[in-house]
């Protein structure tokens, strides 16, 4: 049983709403615990979205239609075509375009009256605070553990909720984190967060992303759909929300279970972000995200630059300088579209404990090696672990189909 105490709404009521908009959102009036008033809360809520992807997507759509009045969204990354198997904001037409601008446009389609604030930028301890703050709740889609711990120091240290997801194959999480939820008596008591119930990330290498391990695009909805419905109830005060437990979701036998998590006594609160960038790295067992060479590192005195425009990469790859290519998505993905002339090492084998050494016998020391993936996350995470072992790696930028393009003709 959930011994959840009462929550406060979130948000207090904005105006009355006009005609267009008791029209707009009829359905949700009659509604128990939402009604009128729950509607100009949701009217005059500030809602974070971190992520224009598979969850994301879902969310920012659902919570759009809702008629939550200003809705932010963060991602730097642009739409591929293997996002559109889940990632449903997006369309064919925007294939290239930064997510961000994608969402917006799409979001101004379904529900004019919402305001889009975007956000093209990978969120950092630099600038995590100026983005989440005066944000009333954040929604964390986020694919990697550095940011997920980001996210939720920021959000501890300014005291804003966070409705947390998780995806992998054909399995879903979902929970409401609040270090200091605010009780329908107006207290505040000690809540649970995301450090709580996962205070060490797993082994790097032991959670496969989505382009290795792969993932059921439906699944994406399902658990996104339950994400938007989090934040509306903590938004309208109705209903018990998943503070204090998390929801876990199995579709292959369409199943649901509760785990109750409660705080830790012993951990101290959050009141300051950890240093850097390298610092999550170095918490989550990752390489520092970086583009200068680790200077204890043999060999690394002579690397040239981490990462490389697709024009650059095609150049050098034309010319007589001995230069490496190295392919590093999955093999289905390299039977669709092509590289001439790379090797095919998938991502995975570099990203787990032992990602060094596997670096070091994979790939040659003695030339530049460009790596390639689909877009240019996964090359950039490998080219991290590539040049703490002394290897002049560097990741294409915009993966595969770029320097396809950049290619001489």
């Amino acid at each position: 049983m959930n011994h959840q105490p009462a929550l406060a709404p979130l948000v207090a009521p904005g105006p009355e709403l006009d005609a267009a908009r008791l029209a707009r959102y009829a359905r949700h009036l009659p509604l128990p615990g939402v009604g009128p008033e729950g509607q100009r809360r949701l009217a005059a809520a500030r809602v974070l979205v971190v992520g224009a992807g598979g969850l994301g997507s879902p969310a920012l759509q659902y919570l759009a239609a809702a008629g939550v009045g200003t809705l932010g969204v963060v991602d730097d990354d642009v739409v591929d075509l293997s996002n559109l198997q889940r990632q449903v904001v997006h369309g064919t037409a925007d294939l290239g375009r930064l997510k961000v601008e994608s969402a917006r446009d799409r979001l101004a389609d379904l529900a004019p009256d919402v305001r889009v604030v975007t956000h093209a930028v990978r969120l950092t301890p630099e600038n995590v605070l100026d983005v989440v703050r005066g944000y009333d709740v954040v929604l964390d889609g986020a694919d990697n553990f550095p940011t997920r711990y980001l996210v939720s120091d920021a959000a501890e240290i300014l005291g804003v909720p966070v409705v947390w997801g998780a995806i992998h194959q054909f399995d879903g999480q979902v929970a409401v984190f609040w270090g200091a939820p605010v009780l329908e008596d107006g207290e505040r008591e000690r809540g649970v967060t995301y450090r709580d119930v996962f205070p060490v990330p797993p082994p790097p290498g032991t959670v496969p992303d989505c382009a290795t391990g792969g993932v059921l695009g439906a699944l994406c909805g399902t658990v996104g759909s339950v994400m938007a419905t989090e934040a509306v109830k903590l938004i309208t005060g109705a209903g018990t929300t998943l503070l204090g437990r998390i929801a876990v979701y199995d579709a292959l036998e369409l199943s649901w279970r509760q785990l109750a998590v409660r705080p830790d006594p012993t951990r101290e609160p959050v009141s300051a972000l950890l240093a850097d960038d390298a610092a999550y790295a170095a918490f989550c067992g990752l390489p520092a995200p970086s583009t200068a060479p680790d200077p204890g590192a043999a060999g690394t005195a002579e690397l040239g630059p981490a990462s490389m425009a697709a024009s650059d990469a095609a150049a050098l790859l034309a010319g007589d300088a001995p230069v490496a290519l190295v392919d590093v998505r999955e093999d289905w993905e390299a039977q669709a579209l092509p590289v001439a002339g790379s090797r095919l090492v998938p991502s995975g084998r570099f990203l787990g404990p032992d990602g060094a050494d596997v670096a070091r016998a994979e790939l040659p020391t003695d030339r530049p090696v460009l790596l390639v993936c689909a877009a240019g996350a996964r090359s950039a995470r490998v080219a991290d672990v590539a040049r703490a072992a002394g290897i002049d790696a560097r990741s294409v930028d915009g993966g595969a189909p770029a320097l396809l393009l950049a290619a001489p003709r």
